[in-house]
Order: C-alpha cells, then sequence, then structure tokens
C-alpha cells in the first residue's frame, strides 16, 4: 500500500511539473537518483527560483501537501504561503525555468532545500504520534525514507548526516509520548527505558561521522541538541550551559525566531524565568510568531513560574486554542487548572 501510494504521488508530482515547465522529462530514468521523488525535489531546488519558495514548492508539488499543511514551520498564514506559491509558479513560467532531473555533481548545491522539505515533511507527520491517522503516518515514513536516502546518495554531506540524527533521535521516543490512556507525556517526563536505543546509538554514530567534516549546520546542531536533551535525562546531567551555547550556534546560522524561542527557555532553566522572560520579551514584537502554539505555551510556563496567574492563565488560553493534537490541548488545559489549585 505504502509503495503504490508513493507511485501515485509520483505520478501526481510529475503531471504538476510537467505543467510547470514542459522540459521535465517524467519518464526518463534518474541516473545517481534512485528514487523519483527525491529526483523531483531536487528538481524544484532550481538555482532560478527563490529560494524561500523552494522548499514550500516541493512540499506542495511532490509531497502533495496543502497550503494550511505547508504554512506553520515557515511560519507563515495559510493565505500567506497560498499567495507565495502561486507567484512562484508565475514567475517560473514567465522565467521559462527549464525543469529538469541535476546532475549528480549539481546535488550538494542544492542539498539544503531538499533537507528542508523533508524535515517539514516529517514534522507534519510527527503530530500524530500514535500513529492513527494514515496521511500523517505516510509522511512520516516517507521523510524517514528519503532522509536515508539523501545520506546514501550523499555520503560526505553532513548535514544530511544531521538531519537523519535528528530524526532517528525523535522516532526513538516516539512511544514514549503517550502513556496507557493516550495521553502526552513531555519530554521531561518520560521513561527513557521505552526509547529505541538502537535508533538512538545509529544517531549518535552519524552525528560523530558528520563532525569529522570539519563544516557545521543547522541538521547537525539540531540532531546535537536532541543528543544533549537525552543525556541530560539519560544520566541525569545538569548540562543546560551546553544547550544553551548549541542554540546560540543554531540561531547564529538561522536567525529563527523558533530558535530564539527554545534558546529562552534553555536560559529559564540555566538561569531562572525572569531571565528566560527577558529573552521571551524581545521576540514578542515578531508577528510570526502571533499563531505559533508554543510561543504561547512558553510564555504561559514562564509567566507561572514567575507567579503571574493570570498572564499565565491568558497565554495558555491561546496555547489551548492554537494546538492542533486533542493530547496536547488537554495536557495544556489541565496546565491551566492547576494554576488556581
Amino acid at each position: 500500500m505504502d509503495l503504490d501510494r508513493r507511485q501515485g504521488t509520483h505520478d501526481t508530482a510529475a503531471r504538476e511539473l510537467a505543467i510547470l515547465a514542459e522540459g521535465l522529462e517524467t519518464h526518463a530514468e534518474l541516473p545517481g537518483i534512485p528514487d523519483r521523488r527525491l529526483a523531483l525535489m531536487f528538481a524544484c531546488a532550481h538555482p532560478a527560483i527563490e529560494a524561500a519558495v523552494r522548499a514550500p514548492l516541493m512540499l506542495q508539488v511532490v509531497v502533495g501537501l496543502d497550503a494550511k499543511a505547508i504554512a506553520p514551520p515557515f511560519l507563515l498564514s495559510p493565505a500567506a504561503m497560498s499567495k507565495r506559491l502561486v507567484r512562484a509558479k508565475i514567475r517560473i513560467r514567465e522565467a521559462g525555468i527549464p525543469f529538469r532531473i541535476p546532475e549528480p555533481e549539481e546535488l550538494p548545491a542544492r542539498v539544503d532545500a531538499v533537507l528542508d522539505a523533508v524535515y517539514a515533511t516529517f514534522t507534519e507527520g510527527w503530530t500524530d504520534p500514535r500513529g492513527t491517522d494514515a496521511i500523517r503516518r505516510h509522511l512520516t515514513g516517507e521523510a524517514f525514507f528519503l532522509a536515508r536516502l539523501l545520506v546514501e546518495l550523499l555520503p560526505d554531506e553532513p548535514e544530511a548526516m544531521g538531519l537523519l540524527a535528528l530524526v532517528l533521535h525523535a522516532e526513538a521516543r516516539r512511544a514514549a509520548r503517550r502513556d496507557e490512556a493516550g495521553e502526552f507525556v513531555p519530554l521531561d517526563r518520560q521513561d527513557a527505558a521505552t526509547w529505541d536505543w538502537r535508533m538512538i546509538a545509529e544517531a549518535e554514530a552519524l552525528l560523530r561521522r558528520a563532525a569529522t567534516s570539519g563544516a557545521i549546520g543547522r541538521y547537525q546542531l539540531e540532531g546535537a541538541l536532541q543528543s544533549a536533551h537525552v543525556h541530560r535525562l539519560a544520566m541525569g546531567a545538569s548540562n543546560w550551559a551546553d544547550i544553551v551555547r548549541l542554540h546560540d550556534g543554531l540561531l547564529a546560522i538561522t536567525g529563527s525566531p523558533v530558535v530564539a524561542l527554545n534558546r529562552a527557555l534553555a536560559i529559564g532553566e540555566l538561569k531562572g524565568p525572569a531571565e528566560a522572560l527577558l529573552e521571551l520579551d524581545t521576540l514578542a514584537t515578531d508577528a510570526r510568531l502571533a499563531q505559533y502554539q508554543p510561543w504561547w505555551e512558553a510564555r504561559a510556563e514562564v509567566l507561572a513560574r514567575m507567579g503571574d496567574t493570570a498572564g499565565a492563565r491568558a497565554a495558555y488560553a491561546l496555547a489551548i486554542g492554537l494546538e492542533r493534537d486533542p493530547a496536547v490541548r488537554r495536557f495544556l488545559q489541565h496546565a491551566r487548572e492547576r494554576l488556581h489549585r
């Protein structure tokens, strides 16, 4: 069934890309790229396409996601993402960008956008941690498959190794994210004995291998952060200073407000909630965070630790309204109710 679904998505992607540009040979052999979906992703990473739209274009055209699903990882509204994709397609047609499967030597220059698309695919599938949503389960499996394939295709690419390590760390903890009643269990309360330690060992080996390249990037740092949290929880180590430093490096590379948000929470663990609130206040004017659920959850947690019950309740209310996962929503509702006890 998975193979049939994957082939159907390949065919749909090829047809849409053929509409975008007649030059794409949808039935050609793919020397050096053993999977058509991955080949089409590299085709969408053409250097003439605006960098910010390459990964979203892959998610729509190749993975088959709509603007509503694509928008959250890029901190855009569905309407804004839809407009961006429509404009990109118009520009592609008007500019006559020659879509084609790139040659093997062209792949390293295009890999960053492909990594972003694969990771966004994984995170969309990750919103169904119990595996009960067939569509999202399919997305997670596809992203895992593509992440492994990228490492095989580009064995010396450290960021591909970093992405696979990141995905492995997340997958290793999937079963621990729910208790027997199906309720959400946050990372700090998970039983490390239920994690898949074979996956974790593979992830650690990939990170060590990537480190020998002498180059550092987003996904290596993301994977290293997951590794640091595993060490902290499994070994009882207080390594928040290291976690803050990893966030510093990641923020310098990405400039992402999401990274800045996570960095603020790490600073709160290291220096206390007052310092975390100062960091959060510097991000409060960033409009991209207004509809981002973790932003309001983070504010609620910090305000609760500061004793600001009213502020925490208001932030929790917004976080609850934005959360898609019913189990996480119940977890947040319980946290809000505990403020009165």
